[in-house]
């Protein structure tokens, strides 16, 4: 049951200098925890955990935690380019309260199906907290295989599969792949959340529900109980929100500092993190995008949280 619904994975507020800003951070889990969330993901990509040093992250992690305070599963990423760290930062995570892990295959270096599968075995073997296997081809640029996944599920060396591909018919092979496992499959898409639920995915990792866990606990609820016409709508609408990561230019800025930059920028106009800044080498939003986010915003009916 801990991989199930709506888990968002949180964005990393910051100080002026960089610091890990704990009180909006403990606003934002708060927020997340009046939404009805089902669980936090803490320290995955919209967290910016390529972006953080170790001090950070551990910042960061115990901060979520604490604010938590068992109300819900809080997993944490320990993503990194090697088995080893990443088996240094899953013990870690362990001991600052995390309620599972999260790792990608291996980057940096090209790895093989082999390679893969001995990675997250390692992992298990090295660990006595579940283990959820993240899919994020974009960043890591090596794509999980269903078949694999199915396999590592079966044998008990991974709990969950948390699939960032964007790619439904992959999906549905994971699906098949992990069926009778007990394993729980999460998409991260933002846009075909109902799809994949509707599919049968277990729960939902959206960057979105930074800014909007309302609508994503809305849309999840709906399609739980078979309302897809309801979640359908809640879709659509979430859709349009999504619009504020196409504000920045692209011809200026990277894709990820577009997309957390338009998060971060979401989450200040609504008072729930006092800064808008992201991790170096991420460059900031202009003002004149910053004030079309606010005006999408107010469009979307989302003003400040009181």
């Amino acid at each position: 049951m801990m991989f199930h619904g709506v888990v968002p994975p949180l964005c990393t507020p910051l100080t002026d200098d960089g610091e890990v800003d704990t009180a909006s951070l403990e606003r934002l889990t708060a927020f997340q925890l009046d939404a009805g969330v089902h669980g936090l993901f803490v320290l995955g990509s919209t967290g910016e955990v390529a972006q953080l040093t170790d001090t950070a992250r551990d910042t960061a992690l115990r901060t979520v935690v604490a604010t938590a305070a068992g109300q819900v599963p809080v997993l944490a990423g320990v993503i990194d380019t090697g088995t080893s760290r990443v088996i240094e930062h899953a013990r870690h995570a362990r001991a600052l309260g995390a309620d599972a892990v999260v790792a990608t295959a291996p980057f940096y270096v090209g790895v093989g199906e082999a390679e893969i599968r001995a990675h997250f075995e390692r992992l298990h073997a090295a660990l006595d907290l579940p283990v959820v296997a993240y899919d994020i081809p974009s960043n890591v640029h090596s794509k999980l295989p269903p078949a694999l996944l199915g396999d590592l599920a079966h044998a008990k060396v991974i709990a969950a599969v948390k699939d960032s591909s964007g790619d439904l018919e992959s999906f549905q092979r994971l699906l098949d792949a992990t069926a009778g496992s007990g394993a729980g499959c999460l998409t991260g898409s933002e846009t075909l959340a109902d799809l994949a639920l509707a599919r049968g995915a277990d729960g939902i990792v959206p960057g979105l529900g930074n800014i909007d866990p309302h609508g994503y606990v809305r849309l999840h609820r709906a399609a739980h109980t078979g309302d897809f016409t309801t979640a359908r709508a809640e879709q659509r609408r979430l859709t349009a929100l999504y619009g504020i990561t196409e504000i920045p230019d692209r011809s200026r800025i990277g894709r990820v500092s577009a997309a957390l930059g338009a998060f971060k920028s979401a989450l200040a106009g609504r008072g729930l993190i006092a800064c808008a800044r992201t991790a170096p080498p991420l460059l900031p939003l202009t003002l004149a995008e910053s004030r079309a986010i606010a005006a999408h915003l107010e469009t979307a009916g989302l003003g400040r949280v009181s």
